[in-house]
Formats: structure tokens, C-alpha cells, sequence
């Protein structure tokens, strides 16, 4: 104890030092904090976040008004992508009968990702998210009442469902890397892992009843009911995103090519010289390139076992099923993105979708896929937050770019080398590339998100 204060009071041991904040650094946090909650620097540092009751501890997220827009509107639009997604590949074999033809689909649906996602992630840098969102949707809603027209006048094509399908990549180009960042600005940092979870709860939830649902409809009314349903669930979405409260943002300018260029650069930069990060991005990159083709996957599947589109919606909501379990699991209990949970699931999902090779009936295979989709989404959902989570948030809608572009954007190259060992081995053969390359890249880059944990960023990248 210090020596006595006048006045005859011990003088009390200043306190200990403030545990350090579970983002980038102090200084990114306050800007985060800036630009998410519209209040001052201290509201991170200095008060906690309300106590929430423990039943509802998993949907805490859901107490910031912007945050319940976004949910609820992206669950309704989201159950209509996955109904579009499953009655596209259906459409697509019965036009063509071919897995090639399957993968080709996919392949020019994510090129634009592949190669224009960076840009994407740059321009929602540049520009406030959500006006660029409005704008993507509205494109989105477009291109799925166009192709509702061509089904219902009967005169659509496969030509035409290729080019559908590559101006709708165009769109989400630019919408995946602005949705992924735009979620930690609907806010505080401290839910946003609660925020990533309940998103990908969502998707996931979507995924179990969209497919289902489109088998179901297909069957009763007509593939086109489908694409017309997609159209129309883009409304909530749109009229959300005008009702919501968010901080005036300025528009940035983008500048001179060679400004852009360095921009990106400066995204790419970061990834690769921050380690844990980059170990995150090179895993992601094996299994969104080479073990998620689920798309063209079970479409075959159901093709082989003759269970039909609606058997197709059972196969696809199986996916979804287990991937919900495994997102609500998060929102609950997910407190950190920790590397062996993550480099564990990416085992567990390469293990089982090898073991799907050699699965030839109806009802095991449901039981894989679900755990197969619970995996997908830990490993995913965990990968994002940890990302978020270390990136400056100057960076954030770039270095999001990245993290798209090797999870959707390599989807091209997985679904044209997919589709065509499929003409030749079936589901067996890319079951068994995606799940050994899956296995092979965590145990392999596994060790690099250990490194450097306290320290994910450079100084040379501090704003």
C-alpha cells in the first residue's frame, strides 16, 4: 500500500491496465465504433453491453433495429435464391442432360466473382453500402423475372440461362463483398460474431425450406413458379435496406485506374503479409474451389438415384438442415473464432464428403449431407468473423473481396472441372478430389492461424 493522502486516506493503486478489445486494434475499433453505432469513442472502451436473458442470449444481435431489417428481409429473399438455385440446375438438365452442361452454368454464374469481386470490395469502400446494395438488388430482382418470362413464354434456352446466369455474377461481384462488410455497420463490434451467426443461421435456414419447397412446387405447378417466387422475395430486401437508420457516409472517389489498382493492391497486400489470414484464405480457397460444388453435385446425385426434383429439395434442405444446427450452435455458444474448431471442421467436411462417394442410396445420404452442411458452415462462419474481426476497417470491403473471391469466386474453376469428371466417373469422382484436397489444405496451412494472433496487423497498414 502506498503511502497515506493528505487527509489521512491510503492512496489507492491506479487500475489495472483495460483487457485489450477483441477487434484489430484500439484505434480500428474506434472507428468501427464511429461508423456502427454513431456515438463517441468511449461507448466501446467504457460500457458493456446490455446483459441479455440466457434464452435469448443467442439472438442478442436482434436488439439493433437495423440488424432485425436485415434479418428478417434476407430470410424471405434468401429462401427465394435457394428456390431459384435448385429449379436453374433442373432446368438446366432437362435441357441439356448433361453435367457439363450443369457445371458450365455455375462456372459462368461465379466468373464475374472470380475476377471482379476485388472491385466489388472496392467501390464498397468507396461508396455507402447500402445505396449500393439497393442498386445490386433491384438488378437481381430484374434478371429473376426475366428468366420467369422466358420459362413461362416457353422459349427460354440454354443459351439464355447461360447469360442470365453470368449478368446475375456481375450483380453479386459486387453484392457479396458489400453485404459481408455492411453486416459489422448494423452493430456493435461486440455482437458482431452473434451478427455472423445469425446471418448464416438465416442462409441456412433459407436453405432448408427454399429447396424443398422449389422440389415441391416444381412438381405441382411448373419450374417457372420458382424463378417468379425469387423475383418477388427481392421486395422485403429492397424497402428494408430504405427503412433502415445508418450514418451518412460520403461518397469516396475512386479515382484513376492506377489509384484503383492500388487500392487493391493494398487489400491483397494485407492478406498475404498477415499470417493467420492468409492461412484462413488459402483453406477457404481449396474448399470453395474444389469440395463446395454442391450445386452441380447434387443435382446428379438425385439424377443417379432417381428420386426426382423434389427428391433434389430433400437432398439440398438436408444441407440446409445441419447447417442451421450448426449456425444456431454458434449464435449461442460461439464466443471466439478459434483455429482448431475451424481447422477441424474443414477436416470433418473433407472426411464426409469422401465418405458421400460411396453412398448409392436416398436415406444415408441425407444423414451425410446434413453433416457434411453443419461443418461447411462452422468452418465458413468462423472464417468470417475471423476475418472481420482482424481486418482494419478501412480495408474491410477489400480484404471481404478476397475472402469471396476464394470461397464463391473460384467457383468456376470447381464447377468446369467438376462437370467434366462427372462425364466420366459421376458423383464419385469429384466427391473424392473435393474432400482429399479439403483434408490435405487444413492439415498443410492449419498451422499458420496460430501465428501471430496478437499482432494480425501490420504497422505499415494502420490507418
Amino acid at each position: 500500500m502506498r503511502a497515506p493522502a493528505p487527509g489521512g486516506q491510503p492512496e489507492r493503486a491506479p487500475p489495472p491496465p483495460a483487457e485489450p478489445i477483441p477487434i484489430a486494434s484500439r484505434q480500428d475499433s474506434l472507428v468501427a465504433c464511429e461508423v456502427v453505432a454513431a456515438r463517441g469513442p468511449g461507448s466501446i472502451v467504457d460500457v458493456a453491453p446490455p446483459r441479455t436473458p440466457s434464452l435469448l442470449s443467442g439472438f442478442r444481435a436482434l436488439r439493433h433495429r437495423n440488424f432485425r431489417l436485415f434479418f428478417t428481409s434476407q430470410l424471405i429473399s434468401l429462401t427465394g435464391t435457394w428456390m431459384q438455385s435448385l429449379a436453374q440446375s433442373w432446368l438446366v438438365l432437362t435441357l441439356t442432360n448433361s453435367a457439363f452442361a450443369l457445371g458450365l452454368v455455375g462456372a459462368l454464374q461465379f466468373l464475374p466473382v472470380l475476377f471482379f469481386s476485388s472491385v466489388g470490395g472496392t467501390i464498397a469502400d468507396h461508396v455507402p453500402k447500402r445505396r449500393v446494395l439497393v442498386i445490386t438488388q433491384s438488378v437481381e430482382m430484374i434478371l429473376a423475372f426475366l428468366l420467369w418470362f422466358l420459362v413461362f413464354e416457353g422459349i427460354v434456352t440454354f443459351a439464355s440461362v447461360l447469360v442470365l446466369a453470368f449478368l446475375l455474377g456481375v450483380a453479386n461481384a459486387v453484392d457479396m463483398p458489400t453485404r459481408q462488410a455492411f453486416v459489422v455497420e448494423l452493430v456493435e463490434p461486440d455482437d458482431l460474431m452473434n451478427a455472423i451467426a445469425l446471418n448464416s443461421s438465416l442462409f441456412n435456414a433459407a436453405r432448408l425450406v427454399g429447396p424443398a419447397l422449389a422440389g415441391i412446387l416444381i412438381g405441382l405447378v411448373g419450374i417457372g413458379v420458382a424463378f417468379f417466387l425469387n423475383g418477388v422475395s427481392f421486395l422485403p430486401v429492397i424497402v428494408s435496406l430504405l427503412l433502415m437508420t445508418v450514418p451518412a457516409q460520403p461518397v469516396r472517389r475512386l479515382g484513376s485506374l492506377k489509384k484503383i489498382t492500388m487500392d487493391l493492391r493494398e487489400g491483397f497486400r494485407y492478406v498475404r503479409q498477415t499470417t493467420p489470414v492468409l492461412g484462413v484464405v488459402l483453406i477457404m480457397a481449396a474448399v470453395g474451389t474444389f469440395g463446395a460444388n454442391f450445386n452441380v453435385v447434387t443435382p446428379l446425385m438425385a439424377q443417379e438415384m432417381g428420386v426426382g426434383a423434389t427428391g433434389l429439395g430433400w437432398l439440398m434442405a438436408a444441407m440446409g438442415f445441419g447447417s442451421l444446427v450448426a449456425s444456431l450452435g454458434l449464435a449461442y455458444l460461439g464466443k471466439e473464432a478459434h483455429p482448431g474448431v475451424m481447422v477441424g471442421a474443414a477436416i470433418v467436411f473433407g472426411g464426409f464428403e469422401i465418405g458421400l462417394a460411396a453412398i448409392q442410396n436416398f436415406g444415408p445420404a441425407l444423414v451425410v449431407l446434413a453433416i457434411i452442411g453443419a461443418a461447411m458452415v462452422l468452418f465458413s462462419a468462423l472464417s468470417n468473423t475471423f476475418i472481420q474481426l482482424a481486418v482494419p476497417h478501412r480495408l474491410r470491403g477489400r480484404v471481404m473481396s478476397v475472402y469471396t473471391t476464394v470461397f464463391v469466386g473460384t467457383t468456376p474453376i470447381g464447377n468446369t472441372i467438376v462437370g467434366a469428371l462427372a462425364e466420366r466417373t459421376g458423383t464419385a469422382g469429384p466427391l473424392i478430389l473435393g474432400g482429399v484436397l479439403s483434408v490435405v489444405a487444413a492439415i498443410l496451412f492449419g498451422p499458420l492461424l496460430w501465428q501471430g494472433r496478437d499482432d494480425r496487423r501490420r504497422p505499415d497498414l494502420t490507418p
